[in-house]
């Protein structure tokens, strides 16, 4: 009983003692903290962690080379914040999006699948789809911008060749949206593909891929819209107008859309659309 009653005691006494320690080392010693762990000191020497030096400086360009390349370094930072726009607009991400989507209200899905994995399809599509033209300009634009052979304005003209034939190539068969700007800016008609401009080839390009991706998605609601008819003329004939024939044909677009293996033909036609792999 007398040693449970001592061993608080103990251990308070002892705890007392470490701290007296602690404490009086602190202070003899000027490497160790207050808080006795010396991975903890303040160092003035080389060793230790060592936060550099910042120095930033305002000054008046030298010469007019300086203030085209301070241009030219706010025309990057403006290329890079717009760049998500850029990839949407100008590659395969419009047309694979809105026919994604399109696949979605088809089957009369809600919540499944989400937006977000609707996206995320979309964007890596695209990097399947866009892969060769990436490559062509990270070997013919970036490499050389990047070791020095070449400046901001040839990378750009390299950069914009390989875009614009993948636009052109998107509507060999139909270029009434191509006549359609060149008309609005006031440009005559253009002999070769070269004497389009790229502020008129991209709004063409888009118009382009709308129209077509409005054309999947009609091929695509086709057979679900039967489905659709068959199931409300079936409840319509059994007298149960009260139940929303959506709840009872939802099952069967399913069904329907998993036998003919839905998702690989889709992304197969999607591929062949674009003059791809497949």
């Amino acid at each position: 009983m007398r040693l449970r009653k001592a061993v608080p005691v103990l251990a308070v006494a002892l705890v007392s003692l470490v701290g007296t320690v602690a404490g009086a080392q602190s202070v003899n010693d000027p490497d160790v903290n207050t808080l006795g762990d010396p991975l903890l000191a303040p160092t003035t020497g080389e060793e230790g962690l060592q936060i550099p030096f910042l120095d930033l400086q305002l000054r008046g360009p030298d010469g007019g080379g300086e203030v085209a390349f301070s241009l030219q370094l706010l025309l990057m930072l403006a290329v890079l914040s717009l760049a998500p726009s850029i990839i949407i607009i100008m590659t395969s991400f419009l047309r694979i999006a809105i026919v994604l989507d399109f696949v979605k209200r088809a089957l009369s899905l809600q919540q499944v699948p989400p937006t977000q994995v609707l996206m995320g399809i979309a964007l890596f599509m695209t990097i399947f789809i866009m892969w060769p033209t990436f490559t062509e300009i990270y070997e013919e634009a970036y490499v050389p911008l990047r070791d020095g052979e070449i400046g901001l304005d040839a990378a750009y003209g390299r950069f914009e060749t390989p875009m614009r034939i993948f636009m052109f190539r998107q509507m060999q068969s139909d270029t009434r949206s191509v006549e359609l700007f060149m008309r609005l800016a006031g440009l005559s008609r253009p002999e070769t593909l070269a004497d389009v401009p790229t502020h008129v080839l991209i709004p063409a390009f888009i118009l382009n891929e709308l129209t077509i991706a409005f054309k999947i998605g009609i091929l695509l609601f086709i057979p679900f819209i039967v489905v659709d008819m068959v199931v409300a003329s079936v409840l319509m004939s059994m007298g149960m107008i009260m139940l929303p024939p959506i709840m009872i044909s939802l099952p069967f677009k399913l069904i329907l859309f998993v036998l003919v293996d839905g998702w690989n033909l889709i992304v197969q036609q999607l591929v062949q659309s674009f003059g791809g792999y497949l």
